[in-house]
């Protein structure tokens, strides 16, 4: 565990391995341990590098900021450990922070995984399935909560059984009310074409928070991207079908 300062709070930042930089972006509520099932591979032919965003893991978490503070976080990173090209890697959130990085950086991207985006939303997508929900959900707890929509998150009935543990979220009621407000009210759409970077798009068939017609969005709107549809995976197609998943994600980082 490495703190740094960057733009202004203090960020929790892990670098492992050696060879082409790749920064990690994990998902709503998450922390850089969302990589723990895959870093070891990552880094055996990557310079990984593992953040907890702002707000979340051990991180600061100011009482308020914004989906482009987080971009922010990541090109002030880039520039203060001299990254002048990196790949970036982003789930769910971590793929709306990817996204604004490439608009905006477009010349330091040079390859791109989005996997489970969207390009737009009023709300966060936990939020706006939790709304969506809503009577189903009175009276739960966080844990209820999660159980009851694990059904529109996940397809894998193993995964889904586990969903909690997968999910494990840190923050307190508070904190994820800032977390999820810092995605309301982005829209990409008119800005992707601008990504230079050789990306990837992947979805998963059966996802209910960011379904496959937003990754198709994505992907129709930047000119190098190649979009992947997961037949057996909802919100976590590295969990629902890892092999598949890891070996679609190695065979991208690789190539020429």
């Amino acid at each position: 565990m490495s703190i740094m300062r960057v733009n202004g709070i203090d960020l929790n930042v892990e670098i492992q391995g050696d060879g082409p930089t790749l920064i990690l972006i994990h998902g709503l509520g998450m922390d850089n341990t969302q990589w723990k099932d895959e870093i070891h591979r990552l880094n055996q032919f990557n310079k990984t590098v593992a953040i907890d965003c702002r707000g979340h893991g051990k991180s600061d978490k100011p009482h308020s900021y914004t989906l482009e503070d987080h971009v922010q976080d990541i090109i002030s990173l880039m520039d203060i450990l001299n990254f002048e090209v990196v790949n970036l890697y982003g789930v769910s959130m971590g793929s709306y922070i990817a996204q604004g990085v490439a608009i905006g950086q477009p010349h330091r991207i040079k390859k791109l995984i989005l996997t489970v985006p969207k390009s737009n939303g009023l709300t966060s997508s936990t939020q706006r399935l939790i709304s969506k929900h809503a009577e189903e959900l009175k009276g739960l707890n966080e844990k209820e909560v999660i159980e009851a929509l694990a059904k529109y998150i996940v397809y894998n009935p193993e995964v889904r059984a586990n969903l909690v543990d997968n999910l494990k979220n840190t923050l307190t009621p508070e904190q994820m009310d800032v977390a999820n407000k810092a995605l309301s009210g982005f829209d990409y759409r008119s800005e992707l074409e601008q990504i230079t970077a050789e990306t990837l798009v992947i979805s998963g068939k059966h996802d209910g928070l960011n379904p496959p017609a937003e990754g198709k969005v994505c992907s129709s709107l930047i000119p190098k991207a190649v979009f992947i549809e997961m037949q057996y995976s909802g919100h976590l197609p590295m969990l629902e079908e890892s092999k598949r998943y890891n070996r679609i994600i190695d065979n991208f980082l690789q190539a020429n």
